[in-house]
């Protein structure tokens, strides 16, 4: 029986490793071994951090929320409640965005509540 040597596709798979590992740092840009592991780390990484992300996006909207109520004397929670029995339904991420860009209209939903 004839054998069936592996070396072209070990050839394709150590290119692919490597080419994913394109500019990590030492030893794991380099060797298949180490590429590997960096790459399975990496995916690990890129999974948590996803679901991480949006965490922290709806934190920083909280802040710029509460930075812009505040300047009309009322609190993050008092103004999310408020919002809440008025059945005034946007989103943190639009609020944070009125605050930022558009504070005439974001005064006006402040006002509102009130």
């Amino acid at each position: 029986m004839t054998r069936v040597k592996g070396g072209v596709h070990a050839l394709k798979r150590r290119r692919s490793v490597l080419k994913a590992a394109k500019g990590f740092r030492f030893g794991r840009s380099t060797k298949e071994i180490q590429a590997k592991d960096a790459l399975l780390h990496a995916g690990a990484y890129a999974f948590a951090h996803r679901r991480d992300k949006k965490g922290d996006k709806r934190r920083l909207w909280e802040v710029k929320i509460n930075g812009a109520v505040r300047t009309h004397g009322m609190s993050y929670s008092k103004f999310i409640g408020a919002l809440k029995k008025k059945s005034i339904a946007v989103d943190r991420k639009i609020l944070a965005e009125l605050a930022q860009h558009a504070p005439a209209s974001f005064e006006r939903i402040v006002k509102s509540l009130a």
